[in-house]
């Protein structure tokens, strides 16, 4: 386990609330986002994630557009996605875009891929849901390819092939830093070590050390080549002499002065948010013995500075992690309260860990 744990933050852009209660539009609640990556960028925070939807609670569903913004107006904070949903776009675009948020920042561009937990985009689009495996693991086996930044002949069976095609512009320097998010799927471990991509948790739920056997499924596929044979996707095998890549955790939380207030603060519109997917989902409503479960034993980093940073410590060290990123907006919890529980997060949380890692 490293101690070099980075520390990020990642948002939807969650529909906020003003003074009155009522809902802001989309377009304030992105200069929003764009004012709190500021200010992370100001507090030393390591990344910003920003995630895509196209649906009436969230208002981002461009997030390299926003990432450009916040480009303009920040100086050393990386930028990227939290997640892009590969499934439903072209990956040739997607690179596209990332590497231009590269170059406007100086090379602090990355992006996570995946498969959606929401799948609004695949109708928008006009995706057949049907093929939702068939379509992440096609278009990301391109994406790999345009990673190399060489000239790219590619054939899949869902779009036209390639033949000797370069994607413009270039990344300037190295590359583009481009992980797998996983939220439940083994297949999906062995599919970002087969890509010899790092990899993000998105534990949302429960206990975070339940998912200690995915870390070990990830390290074991760099050096066990039967894993990609029960896979066998693409009927290709794994790599000799690689180097197993990085892991991170990205998981909701919310940073006040006490625990009480933390809670207090947070869990009105948490439920908000939670029971407005749930409706969809067919969950039950969220009741407060769910909600103080999550924050004791779960994956809900609510409390404060102390109480976060002792469970991102607990978490850091069950599961090897290098990165650790707090899904900090919940529903319409209010800007302020946002932007209040950043500055606890960078400037108490942050240097806790920090200190008891060390």
């Amino acid at each position: 386990m490293t101690t070099a744990l980075e520390f990020g933050l990642d948002t939807f852009g969650d529909v906020t609330r003003d003074a009155t209660g009522a809902p802001l539009p989309h377009a304030q609640v992105v200069r929003d986002v764009i004012d709190q990556a500021v200010l992370a960028d100001q507090l030393g925070i390591d990344f910003i994630g920003l995630g895509e939807h196209h649906r009436a609670d969230f208002a981002i569903s461009a997030p390299e557009i926003v990432l450009a913004a916040i480009a303009a107006r920040t100086k050393r904070i990386r930028l990227g996605s939290a997640v892009t949903v590969l499934s439903s776009d072209d990956p040739i675009r997607v690179f596209q875009r990332f590497a231009t948020v590269d170059a406007a920042s100086n090379g602090r561009a990355e992006v996570i891929l995946g498969r959606g937990w929401f799948t609004e985009s695949f109708p928008l689009f006009g995706f057949d849901l049907r093929q939702y495996e068939q379509l992440f693991e096609e278009k990301l086996d391109l994406f790999v390819e345009l990673l190399k930044q060489e000239p790219v002949t590619w054939q899949g069976k869902l779009r036209a092939p390639l033949e000797n095609q370069l994607a413009f512009p270039p990344i300037e320097h190295g590359t583009l830093k481009t992980w797998i998010a996983v939220s439940g799927s083994p297949e999906s471990v062995v599919r970002a070590a087969h890509y010899d991509l790092p990899l993000m948790l998105a534990i949302i739920g429960g206990d975070p050390k339940r998912f200690a056997p995915y870390v070990d499924l990830y390290q074991r596929a760099y050096s066990e080549p039967e894993l990609f044979n029960v896979i066998n996707w693409l009927g290709t095998k794994a790599r000799s002499g690689r180097t197993v890549k990085p892991i991170g955790v990205h998981s909701p939380g919310y940073v006040a002065e006490t625990d009480a207030q933390a809670r207090e603060e947070l869990f009105a519109d948490y439920k908000t948010m939670r029971d407005r997917i749930g409706r969809e989902r067919g969950w039950a409503p969220m009741g407060r013995d769910e909600f103080v479960q999550e924050a004791d034993r779960g994956s809900l980093y609510v409390g404060s500075p102390e109480t976060v940073a002792r469970k991102i410590v607990s978490t850091a060290k069950a599961l090897g992690i290098a990165r650790f990123q707090l899904k900090y907006s919940a529903g319409p919890l209010p800007h302020q309260k946002l932007m209040r529980s950043i500055e606890l997060y960078a400037r108490k949380v942050v240097p806790l860990v920090r200190d008891m890692l060390a």
